[in-house]
């Protein structure tokens, strides 16, 4: 009855995410819970392989829209906040991460796939928000006891401005953090120019929303050992 259960409501769901239909998604969530299914198992079984396929469809095939994606990733913020707390037990968090768009950048659209992503995998995220200034960066990394950081740029200029990755870099080296925090980059310039991220002073880039968890989670085990 429950693998039934959820396999119509992950097809229901995806369903609701490809017409954009917010308002159903939810509900089909709430329906999920009232019939019995976990909390646990509505973000690991659903929402997770929801927001997974959206992004493997946008990658793959190009039949998911950014709209599309973008819905996908505020529900999975949504539902994830709102069930945590619901648990049978408390999840581990994956990690703690502070994640922005790079001073003088006001795109925000990649970054916020991004945190969806990521919170729906358990991380606990600040999103500091569009055009953030490196040392407002590292001042919520150590605030909020962060691993990782990370800063989006969608253009050029933005990624290698000495007011952007390079600049927490040289505050992370400053202040003697590098051991205590990783840097990781992400965004469309890094996609054409293999050894940017290096360039600019990051530890690791994402080339996707879909890997960004598993390179977060990779320099978070290296900042833990």
């Amino acid at each position: 009855m429950t693998e039934s259960l959820v396999q119509y409501t992950l097809e229901a769901y995806l369903k609701s995410l490809f017409d954009t239909d917010k308002a159903t998604a939810l509900r089909i969530v709430q329906e999920a819970l009232d019939n019995g299914l976990t909390p646990e198992s509505v973000i690991f079984d659903v929402v997770v392989p929801g927001m997974e396929q959206m992004i493997g469809g946008m990658i793959s095939d190009n039949l998911v829209t950014l709209s599309q994606h973008f819905l996908a990733s505020q529900i999975a913020e949504e539902v994830t906040d709102r069930l945590i707390p619901l648990f049978a037990s408390a999840p581990a968090i994956q990690g703690t991460v502070v994640i922005g768009t790079s001073f003088g950048d006001f795109h925000g659209l990649g970054k916020k796939i991004v945190t969806g992503c990521l919170r729906a995998r358990m991380f606990k995220i600040t999103d500091l928000g569009i055009n953030v200034a490196p040392e407002r960066f590292v001042e919520a990394a150590l605030e909020t006891g962060a691993e990782v950081i990370g800063v989006s740029s969608m253009m050029v200029h933005t990624a290698t401005s000495d007011r952007g990755p390079k600049k927490v870099r040289q505050l992370l080296r400053d202040q003697g953090l590098e051991q205590k925090i990783r840097l990781i980059v992400g965004g469309a310039p890094y996609r054409f120019h293999e050894n940017l991220y290096r360039e600019v002073g990051a530890d690791a880039w994402a080339d996707t929303a879909a890997n960004a968890p598993a390179a977060i989670a990779a320099l978070v085990k290296e900042v833990r050992q």
